[in-house]
């Protein structure tokens, strides 16, 4: 039996937001997976006695710093992250409803159309 162009096309661009959904959900991890590794950071840099030396990395490059410097460096940059993360959150959210509503479409043009066992 012959999809109708109409269902073709719709069937198209679910698999383009499908894609969508997946670049979204690897930015969440990738975010996630940089606040994890920067509150680690942070976490290890408490330890450090005040006076005590402390690196931070630039390339290929290991560059003494200053704990108080680098510790709010860190704390920055960890907020900035978890904004980051609320809006791929909001992000993934988004382009979840427009799947689901989608699929919804779709399931019902093709029963329309006469092509689902249902």
């Amino acid at each position: 039996m012959e999809i109708p162009q109409n269902i073709q096309h719709q069937l198209t661009q679910f698999q383009q937001v499908q894609q969508q959904a997946q670049a979204i959900s690897m930015q969440k991890q990738n975010v996630e997976l940089q606040i994890k590794e920067t509150e680690k950071a942070l976490e290890e840099l408490n330890k450090v006695e005040e006076n005590g030396e402390v690196y931070k990395t630039a390339g290929n490059l290991l560059i003494k710093s200053d704990k108080t410097e680098l510790t709010q460096e860190l704390e920055d940059k960890v907020e900035t992250l978890q904004l980051r993360e609320k809006t791929v959150k909001r992000q993934e959210d988004r382009i979840m409803g427009r799947l689901q509503e989608m699929q919804t479409s779709l399931q019902e043009a093709m029963k329309n159309a006469g092509l689902t066992q249902g």
